[in-house]
C-alpha cells in the first residue's frame, strides 16, 4: 500500500483541493479531499491529473523529427521520407527506439499508448522466423519504460486507391502486408497470445486506400470485442478517390461494412461531410485527433466541435510523434477550433482533461482507468504549478498553459515511472538519441 497527497486533485467532479490517495494492489483504494497529509503520505506537488492516453502512434516516425522540414513539400513527400526510414528498420533497432520513445511519453505524462502497428515482414516482405518480432519487440519497450500499450496490429494489403481501383504494393510496403484480411487474422492471433494486465492486443485497418472493400468486413469481425482504429479522411485526395471508385466517403464505406461502435476509432477524421458526422454520432463511435501532426503535414482543422456536439467521444494522439506533448494536443484542440470559428471556448477545460485521460483510455480497452476515483487503476500526473509557464495559473485552467515540461511525477498501475521529472530508466535524451543515429547512417 501506498499514499500521496496534493495541494490540488482533478476529481471526477472537478478540481478538489488538498488531495489524498491510497494506492493498493495497483488501483486506488481511496481518494479523498479537503484533507491534510498523513505522515506516511509521498507529497506531490502542484495539480493530479489521471494518466493521460496517447490513442494514436507510430513509435518509429520519431526518428522523423527535424528532418522532413528541409524544402517544403506535400503529405505525400512526407511520406516517401517516412517509407525510407521503414526500410532500414529491424526488430532490434525498433525496440531500442521505441523503448526509448516510449520514456518520452511517460515523461510527458502518458500512461497508455495506442500503437497502429503496420510494419510487421522482413524487408523483401518475407515473415520473420517470429511472424509478430516487431510487435513483440514494441511490447517488450513498452514495458520497460513502464507504461501500458494497447497493440493496434493493423491490416495493409493495398498500395494506395486511384480512380480505377487498387493499387499493387510499392516494394516498401511489402513490410506491411498480410496478403488478406484472412493472413492477417492467422498472424494477429498469434500475437493475442502475449495479452497481460499491461498489454492490450487490439486492431487496425490502415485505411480505406490500403485495405480493399471486399477484405473489411472480415478486418470487422476477427476484431469482435477489441479496440479497432481506422485512418479516416486524413486527405481530400483520400476521399476523391474514395468517392470515385466506391461512389461514397470513406466513413460511409467503413460503416456498410461494421465499423463503427463504442470500441472503434475514426483517427483523424479531418474532411467530413455532415453526413459522416451524424453517422459517427449515432454509433458513439471514437475520433482520435492529432493536432500536432495535422498541422505539420498541413492536413486541415478537422471539425472537433461538430463531432462533439453530435456526440463522438472526442480523444488525442501523438501521431507520427513530431511533437510528444499530449497537454500540447488538448490545447490545440481548443485553439485549432477558435482558429477556424473564430471563437472562443468550443472546448472547456473539462472537456480537454476528458479526451486527455478517460475517454482516450476507454477507447483503448482500458475503461478501468482515466478517473482519481476508488477501483480505478493507480495512475497518476502531478503538474507542477510554480513553472515559468504554470506560475500564476487557476488549477482548473492549467490543461491550457501546463506542457509536458510541467510533469514532475508520473505513477502507472501504482508504480513510480517519473520522479521530479526524471523518468527511471534514466537519460532519456540519450537513449533516443543512441537509437536514431544508426537509422540515418
Amino acid at each position: 500500500m501506498s499514499s500521496y497527497w496534493a495541494p490540488y486533485g482533478w476529481l471526477p467532479g472537478g478540481v478538489a483541493e488538498r488531495v489524498r490517495l491510497v494506492a493498493e494492489g495497483g488501483r486506488w483504494a481511496r481518494v479523498e479531499a479537503g484533507v491534510p497529509p498523513a505522515g506516511e503520505d509521498v507529497r506531490l506537488p502542484g495539480l493530479l491529473l489521471p494518466g493521460f492516453a496517447n490513442t494514436h502512434c507510430h513509435a518509429f516516425h520519431r526518428a522523423l523529427r527535424g528532418r522532413t522540414h528541409g524544402d517544403g513539400g506535400t503529405f505525400w513527400t512526407w511520406r516517401d521520407r517516412m517509407y525510407a526510414l521503414a526500410r532500414r528498420l529491424e526488430p532490434q533497432a525498433y525496440y531500442l527506439l521505441a523503448r526509448a520513445v516510449y520514456a518520452e511519453m511517460a515523461l510527458a505524462g502518458i500512461t497508455v499508448v495506442g500503437e497502429f502497428h503496420y510494419l510487421h515482414n522482413q524487408a523483401d516482405g518475407s515473415r520473420y522466423p517470429d511472424p509478430n518480432a516487431f510487435g513483440h519487440a514494441l511490447l517488450q519497450a513498452a514495458a520497460e519504460a513502464g507504461i501500458r500499450i494497447t497493440l493496434l496490429d493493423t491490416c495493409y494489403l493495398s498500395g494506395g486507391l486511384g480512380p480505377a481501383g487498387h493499387l499493387p504494393l510499392e516494394d516498401v510496403q511489402r513490410r506491411f502486408d498480410d496478403g488478406s484480411a484472412a493472413g492477417w487474422q492467422q498472424r494477429v492471433a498469434l500475437l493475442s497470445q502475449a495479452q497481460t494486465g499491461g498489454v492490450r492486443i487490439g486492431a487496425a485497418i490502415h485505411s480505406v486506400r490500403a485495405v480493399p472493400a471486399a477484405e473489411l468486413a472480415g478486418v470487422v469481425a476477427a476484431s469482435a470485442g477489441r479496440p479497432l482504429h481506422a485512418h479516416v479522411s486524413e486527405q481530400p485526395a483520400e476521399n476523391e478517390a474514395t468517392r470515385q471508385y466506391y461512389g461514397c466517403s470513406p466513413t460511409e464505406l467503413l460503416a456498410r461494412h461494421g465499423f463503427g461502435g463504442p470500441l472503434h476509432t475514426a483517427v483523424h477524421a479531418t474532411h467530413l461531410t455532415d453526413a459522416d458526422i451524424a453517422l459517427y454520432g449515432r454509433s458513439g463511435t471514437n475520433v482520435s485527433f492529432c493536432p500536432t501532426t495535422e498541422r505539420d503535414l498541413a492536413d486541415g482543422i478537422g471539425p472537433a466541435p461538430e463531432l462533439a456536439a453530435a456526440g463522438v467521444p472526442i480523444t488525442l494522439g501523438s501521431d507520427q510523434n513530431a511533437s510528444v506533448d499530449l497537454l500540447e494536443e488538448a490545447r490545440a484542440l481548443e485553439l485549432d477550433a477558435r482558429l477556424a470559428s473564430r471563437q472562443r471556448g468550443r472546448f472547456s477545460p473539462a472537456a480537454l482533461v476528458e479526451a486527455l485521460t478517460r475517454a482516450g483510455h476507454a477507447s483503448l480497452g482500458w475503461p478501468d482507468a482515466g478517473q482519481l476515483a476508488p477501483g480505478q487503476r493507480a495512475d497518476l500526473v502531478a503538474l507542477r504549478l510554480d513553472t515559468v509557464r504554470t506560475a500564476g495559473a487557476l488549477p482548473e485552467q492549467l490543461v491550457l498553459v501546463a506542457g509536458a515540461a510541467d510533469v514532475d511525477t508520473v505513477l502507472v498501475d501504482g508504480r513510480l515511472v517519473v520522479s521530479g521529472g526524471r523518468h527511471v530508466l534514466g537519460d532519456v535524451a540519450g537513449l533516443l538519441a543512441e537509437a536514431i543515429a544508426p537509422l540515418w547512417e
